[in-house]
């Protein structure tokens, strides 16, 4: 027994070392006084006495020897501005360029990515990227970067970068002012990592060794910067981004047409080192891209990702709470939308806000907003005032407790506020688990709502907890969920119900293989409702099989059992049919065969295939995507969709097809162009959404939308709007 704890104690601590590999890999960033120009060329004098990050660790296809290809990583940095040389060697000048646009994905592409954890949490990060071309990326990474609900590249901040190509090679220059982080003044070390994609040697880099099942861009596996001397105050200007919008509204339907004139403007200040506040009077969302239609086969709300800047900084300050498919009760994108008299989601304008957020001291975060809706009478839609208070403080190494507050209440007294419309308060606390080696994470969380009238069954409660090593994961998840819980503003799919998921997986890593590795996972799933003395109403086992090989392809092979009890008559096509009468449960089985070509290349596409029962019918779905780089100008993809549910009469059967072609020209730079054409015959729409987008400044653009709507099955003309918008970020 002796020999047992000794053993176990000494592979404890090495596995806490080698998740802490920031203790035992890091470099110091000087202080400098010298002139950098930016040029990408690194032949300035002050890059000859900086410190490098070198030395990368092979994450793909192997993560056990260092990288072939070297990165050498340097950094200044003075009162105002972090400075950083990059040199990152390569088998030729043959790279792979997703298009000239900024905030590009980084996984089909040449590029290299810097993260900095500035709070030495292992929880939050600020991302920087650049490619040979000198097109720039920039995002936030939360949650300790588990999965990509906490990754986003949709904020924004000024800095700059250049890049120059050379023959085997490309060097990089960036300079980003030090108040696009948020640090405690006084600091000495962030934590840090880079990871780099290589296409030509089919390479994927990290600074500090990551193991590959766990996400390249994880917090776990971090370095250190170390500076020269403190970090001093670092004080943001007030930043005013004002905005003139002008367009033309056409209902042609209803014979409705508008011309419209906005303005407004957001403002961002810092507070200390760690705070934003964001205020919003009167915004304008027109320049955002429209949504991707979806075929909705199933008999719930789909959600779609937030696009509006107001809502990205801090973001999982907010949104993190509860589970994030069932029990979200905090889900931006209800603010600014509403119901119309028909039942149908329209636009309901925001007047204004303000939004708090950041963090207090290095272990605790604040977030608060408050946010105001306008009346539209003419649809019956009250004012609404939308606040949301959330607090989170950092336990143990990377865990964190987190509550919150949320109160929606109406304005006024017409006769068509109802009184369940009044108002909708719940109140939540949730514990975050991160283990500090990243083999354990889960959550555990209780939320009550309050409503007029309404006692008891309010509660909404869940656990769950993950394992991920190199050979097994496993995970289970439970929740419940009230018939009387309710979050005006939250994600919440249904209601009145115990829902179980367990998992387990094993995978291979073979040696000297074709295949990189290859996972069998089986999950099983069950629903019950409390209301009916724990009926079972859905149970879900689905056992697959997934590869992922050498030149970076993907397969596919699952199969699925599935059992649904109908509460209410349901359409399964959504073709407003004969519908599936309640009280009836079904039985059935698919099987799906998927698979995704190396994305490196020019041209590559996915396609995935999926056969077999549905409800009382059948059901056969396609579902194919093909992208096409013409470099570095253009990138094109195309999206086809296809179901078809046959079901016996007199029951609804259907053919139905989603068909997205999308378009996007890069001039320059500075100068954007994207077409999006989505045809659903499921939604009886075909929308195109053209935009085109001059950046003349760093982050100010002039923006002009073309949006046109038609019926497919008469080709019958819907809606049609144009909108001129001008924004400009002024520094104060």
């Amino acid at each position: 027994m002796h020999l047992f704890w000794r053993w176990a104690l000494c592979f404890f601590c090495s596995v806490y070392a080698y998740s802490q590999t920031g203790a035992y890999k890091s470099f110091t960033v000087k202080y400098t006084t010298e002139k950098i120009v930016l040029d990408g060329a690194l032949d300035d004098y002050a890059w000859e006495i900086a410190e490098s990050a070198n030395e990368f660790w092979q994450y793909f296809p192997v993560d056990s020897i260092q990288a072939e290809k070297k990165t050498e990583i340097k950094m200044l940095y003075d009162d105002t501005n972090l400075y950083i040389g990059i040199r990152v060697n390569t088998a030729g000048r043959n790279y792979a360029i997703e298009s000239l646009k900024r905030d590009f994905r980084a996984g089909n592409s040449d590029n290299i990515t810097l993260l900095f954890d500035t709070f030495n949490d292992a929880n939050n990060a600020f991302l920087f990227g650049i490619n040979p071309y000198g097109v720039r990326r920039e995002g936030l990474v939360s949650g300790g970067g588990l999965d990509l609900r906490g990754f986003t590249i949709s904020w924004d901040v000024k800095w700059k970068g250049e890049s120059k190509i050379h023959d085997d090679s490309y060097t990089s220059e960036m300079v980003i002012p030090l108040t696009s982080f948020k640090f405690r003044e006084g600091e000495t070390k962030w934590r840090f990592n880079s990871y780099r994609f290589d296409t030509q040697s089919n390479e994927q880099s990290t600074w500090t060794r990551i193991p590959q099942n766990q996400n390249i861009y994880g917090l776990t596996f971090m370095g250190d910067m170390i500076f020269e001397k403190p970090l001093g105050r670092s004080r943001t200007p007030m930043a005013i981004i004002p905005y003139l919008a002008t367009g033309t509204f056409n209902d042609r339907e209803n014979q409705n047409q508008e011309n419209r004139l906005k303005v407004g403007a957001d403002a961002k200040l810092s507070i200390g080192n760690s705070m934003n506040l964001d205020v919003t009077v009167n915004p304008d969302f027109s320049q955002v891209e429209v949504d991707d239609q979806v075929t909705n086969l199933s008999r719930f709300e789909v959600g779609l990702p937030e696009k509006r800047q107001f809502f990205i900084d801090n973001n999982d300050l907010f949104a993190d709470f509860g589970g994030a498919r069932d029990a979200n009760p905090f889900f931006s994108r209800r603010i600014g939308i509403a119901k119309d008299t028909a039942d149908n989601t329209i636009e309901n304008p925001i007047l204004g806000g303000v939004r708090l957020s950041g963090k207090l001291n290095p272990k605790f975060r604040l977030g608060f907003f408050n946010i105001h809706t306008q009346k539209d009478e003419a649809n019956e839609i009250p004012a609404f005032n939308n606040t949301m208070l959330a607090l989170q403080h950092v336990v143990f190494a990377r865990s964190n407790i987190g509550f919150y507050f949320i109160n929606r209440v109406a304005f006024g007294s017409d006769e068509y506020i109802t009184r369940d419309e009044r108002f909708n308060r719940v109140l939540g606390v949730d514990y975050n688990l991160i283990s500090v080696d990243n083999l354990w994470n889960g959550r555990f969380y209780l939320h009550r709502s309050f409503q007029p009238d309404i006692s008891g069954k309010d509660l909404s409660s869940g656990a769950s907890l993950n394992y991920n090593s190199r050979f097994y994961g496993g995970f289970t998840d439970w929740t419940y969920i009230g018939e009387n819980f309710r979050s005006d503003l939250g994600f919440i799919r249904r209601d009145d119900i115990v829902k179980g998921t367990t998992g387990f997986s094993r995978t291979f890593w073979p040696v000297d293989s074709y295949v990189n590795n290859h996972r069998f996972q089986a999950v099983a799933q069950q629903i019950w409702s409390p209301s009916l003395d724990m009926q079972l109403t859905d149970y879900t086992f689905r056992g697959s099989w997934e590869a992922r090989f050498r030149d970076q392809s993907q397969a596919e092979v699952q199969w699925r059992s599935e059992y649904t009890y109908l509460f209410d008559s349901f359409d399964p096509t959504g073709s407003d049919g004969v519908e599936l009468p309640a009280d009836t449960d079904y039985y059935y089985n698919t099987i799906r065969l998927g698979y995704g070509s190396d994305r490196r290349r020019i041209l590559s596409f996915r396609g995935e295939t999926t056969i077999g029962d549905f409800y009382n019918g059948q059901r056969l779905s396609i579902e194919a995507g093909a992208t096409l780089r013409i470099q570095p100008k253009a990138f094109l993809s195309m999206q086809v969709n296809y179901d078809q549910i046959t079901l016996p009469e007199p029951y609804s059967s259907a053919d139905i097809w989603l068909i997205v072609p999308r378009i996007e020209i890069t001039f320059s730079r500075s100068l954007f162009w994207s077409t999006l054409i989505q045809y659903s015959n499921q939604r009886n729409n075909l929308g195109i959404n053209t935009r085109l987008q001059w950046r003349f400044a760093p982050l100010s653009d002039l923006f002009l939308v073309y949006t046109d709507n038609y019926y497919v099955d008469t080709f019958s003309p819907k809606v049609r709007s144009i909108n001129l918008k001008f924004t400009y970020w002024l520094n104060i």
